[in-house]
C-alpha cells in the first residue's frame, strides 16, 4: 500500500458500515479520503478517535441526487485535480414485496445502488484518465448479485427484498461493463460481493428480527470487507482481481 499513500479515495455512502470501516482503513494507510454521505456530522465525528497519517474531509452529499454527485466531484476536481480510488459503496433497501411496495421507494433503491454508481464512476473516470495514473474502482456488490436470496431467518420470519438484488445483479454486470471499456487503461475495476453484514442496512425491520438470540445467524463485519480493500488495492498493477465474494463461514442464506 506503500505507493497509494498521500493518494486521494472517494468514498460513498462513508458515514456508517463497510464505508465507514473502508474509509477508517484507508486513512491509516496513509491516503486522504474524501467521504461523501448524508449525515456529514456523523462522519466527522467518527473519525475524531482514527489515527494514521492519511487525512478524512466530509462531504455532505446525497448520492440519489445527480446535483449532488456533480458538486462532490467538482469539488475533488478544484481540490486535487483527480482521483486515484473510487469505492462505489452506498446502498440501500427496503424490506417489502414488490405488490407492498411504493413505486417512488424502489426508485429511490434502483437510484442509490445502481445509477448513483454509474454516476461517480463516470465522473471518477474522466478525471482518472486526465491524470494519467493509476487508478482503481471498487464496487461494493453484495453475493445477492450473483443469485437471489430466499431470506428466511431460524424462526420463520421472512425478508422481502424486492428490487434490491436486481439492482446488484446490475452493479455485477456494469462492473464487468466498466472492466471491458477501460482494457489498456490505467484503471482497474473490482467488484467485491459480501455475504451478510451487521450493518445498518436494511435499518429497524433487520434490526428487530436479526437481534433476537433465536435468528443468531452467520454474519460478517464491516472491517472484513475493509481489509479486502486494502488487500485488492495493494495488489501489484498488473494484478486485477474482478470479483471476490467474501462469505461469513457457515452462511446461513
Amino acid at each position: 500500500m506503500e505507493r497509494w499513500r498521500g493518494k486521494v479515495a472517494v468514498v460513498t455512502g462513508a458515514s456508517a458500515g463497510i464505508g465507514l470501516a473502508i474509509a477508517k482503513s484507508l486513512i491509516r494507510e496513509g491516503l486522504t479520503v474524501v467521504g461523501l454521505a448524508r449525515r456529514k456530522e456523523k462522519m466527522l465525528n467518527e473519525m475524531k478517535s482514527v489515527k494514521g497519517p492519511g487525512k478524512f474531509i466530509a462531504r455532505e452529499c446525497d448520492v440519489s441526487k445527480e446535483k449532488d454527485i456533480d458538486e462532490a466531484f467538482d469539488y475533488v476536481k478544484d481540490t486535487f485535480k483527480t482521483i486515484h480510488i473510487l469505492i462505489n459503496n452506498a446502498g440501500i433497501v427496503k424490506i417489502n414485496t414488490i405488490e407492498d411496495s411504493d413505486l417512488k421507494d424502489m426508485q429511490q433503491v434502483i437510484n442509490v445502488n445502481f445509477v448513483a454508481l454509474v454516476h461517480c464512476s463516470k465522473r471518477a473516470i474522466k478525471l482518472m484518465k486526465e491524470g494519467g495514473h493509476e487508478a482503481h474502482i471498487i464496487n461494493i456488490n453484495s453475493t445477492a448479485g450473483h443469485k437471489v436470496p430466499n431470506v428466511v431467518f431460524p424462526d420463520g420470519k421472512r425478508v422481502d427484498l424486492n428490487v434490491y438484488s436486481p439492482t446488484k445483479f446490475a452493479v455485477t454486470s456494469i462492473s464487468e461493463v466498466l472492466t471491458n471499456e477501460l482494457l489498456g487503461s490505467k484503471i482497474r475495476v473490482t467488484s467485491i460481493s459480501p455475504g451478510y453484514v451487521k450493518t445498518e442496512i436494511g435499518g429497524d425491520d433487520i434490526k428487530s428480527i436479526s437481534g433476537k438470540e433465536e435468528n443468531k445467524v452467520p454474519a460478517l463485519n464491516a472491517e472484513d470487507i475493509a481489509d479486502a480493500v486494502v488487500y485488492i488495492v495493494g495488489t501489484p498493477h498488473h494484478v486485477q482481481i474482478t470479483e471476490l465474494k467474501i462469505r461469513p463461514l457457515g452462511e446461513y442464506f
